[in-house]
């Protein structure tokens, strides 16, 4: 199933009474916040969609809709049909757009796409940057701005302090003071970070993200993605085949190196065996 703005119907009541508004059955953006919030308190991706996942951890199994999930239409030679309860419904809502936008446009390129995704998102599970460091994480990871102890346990688990220092005055972003680090700290299957790529994704598909930059990690967590993967050039990439060349190229583009290529390449198999 799959409920988002502008459903109508039984189901929309169900939802709304659960939720504790006004059960008129119409899915609006009073609803959707709702949503959201709901999916954020409990640990869940906060895109305001609510399929499977969402339904039965909000309902309890239960009490789901006795009809199963709506078919899922295929578009052009890619067989979205054949990943459905492999990905979340959220997530196969959200291809059709890349697919147009970005050309991510036959089963080799999208099971590259998908499976990047995958990995970088803990399978689809996180689309904000987890930035709740130790003092010992950021002596580690980031000793370039927290060289010693006194400076780390200063900003110590506390996720927002720690984007605004070290994505202070960079990437488009004002200095410190100016909040820009965490405003724009990473969102989306794979992280947009840092104004200038706010920007340059909000001009790319006409929305505003700069002054919406929390519409990354919900409405726009794939198709930020889609944008990365195009700037990057990554459907060039995926075009060389499904060997561990490829697999390898592209993970670098977007990793900066080869972390996690075995569990990549593991994703990768399994969308293209689906999709191919």
């Amino acid at each position: 199933m799959l409920l988002k703005v502008g459903s109508k119907g039984e189901e929309v009541k169900q939802l709304q009474q659960k939720l504790g508004l006004t059960a008129d059955g119409g899915f609006g953006p009073g609803t959707e916040k709702a949503v959201k919030d709901w999916q954020a308190a409990n640990g869940l991706t906060a895109d305001g969609l609510v399929g499977d996942a969402t339904w039965a951890k909000l309902m309890g199994d239960a009490a789901a809709p006795a009809a199963s999930a709506a078919p899922v239409a295929n578009v052009g030679d890619l067989k979205l049909s054949s990943l459905q309860g492999v990905i979340p419904d959220a997530v196969l809502a959200m291809i059709p757009d890349c697919v147009e936008k970005f050309h991510i446009n036959t089963p080799l390129r999208l099971a590259h796409f998908l499976a990047q995704c995958g990995h970088e998102s803990g399978n689809f599970k996180a689309t904000q940057e987890n930035l709740n460091y130790s003092a010992d994480g950021l002596t580690k990871i980031f000793h370039k701005y927290f060289p010693d102890a006194d400076t780390a346990n200063a900003y110590a688990r506390q996720p927002q302090k720690i984007a605004n220092r070290i994505y202070g005055s960079r990437m488009g972003n004002g200095d410190e003071a100016s909040g820009d680090g965490w405003k724009y700290h990473g969102r989306g299957y794979i992280q947009l970070t840092g104004k200038d790529n706010y920007t340059a994704f909000s001009k790319s598909v006409g929305v505003d993200c700069v002054n919406d930059p929390d519409s990354v990690a919900t409405t726009y967590a794939l198709l930020s993605a889609a944008w990365f993967w195009q700037s990057r050039s990554l459907n060039t990439s995926a075009d060389k085949g499904a060997g561990d060349d490829a697999i390898t190229e592209i993970t670098k583009k977007v990793n900066g190196g080869t972390l996690g290529l075995d569990d990549r390449k593991a994703h990768f198999l399994s969308f293209y065996k689906l999709l191919a």
